[in-house]
């Protein structure tokens, strides 16, 4: 992701700052997230911390370009196995699934955007088919600003802030790459 160098470190910071809270939920021995009362599971808290680190590596103005092969298998194996745990509790829990949908797509976002940007080195960083981008970078958008709005009126806030928090970047590495 090319854009204002200031910008790309201020937001490797705040993704690398997210991965603290994702790593904690996730090791947590209390956790209780079944999928079946609307609670986060396991899946939901590993996959926010497979997104946050594949997020500090993409906007990282540190170190060579994204190494895309790598990446393409991580995320399409994650994107595979979201939207298979979506589909399969779909019908168990709608909160739940509401979740899973979600990060099946912020994976197949961000294996569109590690397949779709140029890996050539040659200054062109735009993203190809930019319909695509533009429409996901609407999506996070949207849903950054419903998680802003949800943490305002819940608690606990620590994963709504950090859905909203990934959205907005999501939503900004979209359209910078246009």
């Amino acid at each position: 992701m090319h854009g204002p160098e200031p910008v790309a470190w201020a937001l490797t910071v705040v993704f690398a700052l997210l991965v603290l809270p994702c790593a904690r939920r996730l090791v947590r021995f209390d956790h209780g997230g079944t999928g079946d009362t609307g609670t986060p599971t396991r899946t939901d808290d590993l996959a926010e911390l497979l997104m946050t680190v594949a997020m500090v590596a993409m906007v990282s103005p540190v170190g060579g370009p994204i190494p895309a092969a790598g990446w393409q298998a991580v995320l399409g194996l994650a994107a595979c196995w979201l939207a298979l745990v979506w589909w399969r509790g779909r019908r168990d829990d709608e909160a739940s699934a509401c979740h899973g949908g979600h990060h099946a797509v912020t994976a197949v976002v961000m294996f569109y955007m590690v397949t779709a940007m140029p890996h050539t080195g040659h200054g062109s960083d735009q993203l190809a088919l930019p319909a695509v981008a533009i429409a996901a970078g609407a999506y996070f958008a949207a849903d950054a600003v419903r998680s802003a709005v949800r943490a305002v009126r819940e608690r606990p806030v620590s994963r709504t802030v950090c859905r909203g928090l990934m959205g907005a970047g999501m939503a900004y590495t979209l359209f910078v790459s246009l």
